[in-house]
């Protein structure tokens, strides 16, 4: 199982809704990058669980420039009381490997 763990500043993406995010560190990124086509389900989005304190949650990660994005679920920030520019520690597995 790949896991890795880091922290991430979260920031507000606005489009229809607000959407939450974490950029993945370019360290984390480039890993991913070695195994994304073997995991990826369409559009380069992969699919993983993460963590953040007590709270787990399952989504996927999303392209963007270089890099991934990591979905912070408005579920997740409630139950961690985590806000926009918040720095977090994280942890996710991609699934399916």
């Amino acid at each position: 199982m790949v896991e890795f763990d880091f922290s991430g500043t979260v920031i507000e993406w606005r489009g229809p809704a607000p959407y939450y995010f974490i950029a993945l560190p370019d360290w984390v990124a480039e890993q991913i990058g070695v195994v994304a086509r073997a995991v990826s389900y369409g559009w380069g989005v992969i699919p993983v669980e993460a963590t953040t304190g007590r709270t787990s949650w399952t989504t996927s990660l999303f392209p963007r420039d270089g890099g991934y994005l990591l979905p912070v679920k408005a579920a997740v920030r409630d139950a961690e009381k985590i806000a926009v520019n918040h720095v977090v520690e994280v942890t996710f597995r991609i699934r399916g490997m």
